[in-house]
């Protein structure tokens, strides 16, 4: 079974994909090309460094990807606000309604990455269940105070 944050990450980075470029490469070999490096890959990237535009649009995706997951689980729209420096340090934060459902701080985003593809997807997974928890605990909240 397709998990829904993937389903969403792939559609996303897909309808980036004027050309077609990509359309040869399998999900898994698309995903893990741009956010799985391994520990060999990080020693290859400095410590300290900017972080390019492309690779902040990358992270941006993963948290419209989310928004979106949540929005076809709820039916609720979401907001993603991202903010980073060109150091890499910065903010992603998800909204909805009027809640923030995901706050995710950066430092080093130019490092941002998962170690595996099954890692990447447990994690997207668990961030579009915790914002779901945390949007009901709010929904009870809100009609326990009512």
């Amino acid at each position: 079974m397709e998990k829904l944050f993937i389903k969403t990450m792939v559609g996303q980075i897909r309808a980036l994909d004027q050309f077609g470029t990509w359309s040869h490469k399998s999900d898994m070999e698309l995903l893990s090309e741009k956010y799985v490096k391994t520990k060999e890959d990080l020693r290859n990237i400095p410590v300290i460094a900017d972080i390019d535009e492309m690779q902040i649009k990358e992270i941006r995706l993963i948290f419209q990807a989310l928004a979106l997951a949540f929005e076809m689980k709820t039916g609720v729209m979401c907001s993603v606000v991202m903010e980073m420096s060109h150091e890499g340090f910065g903010r992603a934060v998800v909204i909805a309604d009027r809640i923030v459902i995901v706050n995710k701080f950066f430092k080093d985003a130019h490092r941002y990455s998962f170690r595996t593809y099954d890692a990447f997807i447990d994690e997207g997974e668990k961030m579009l269940e915790d914002a779901l928890a945390i949007y009901r605990t709010y929904q009870l909240q809100k009609e326990l105070a009512c």
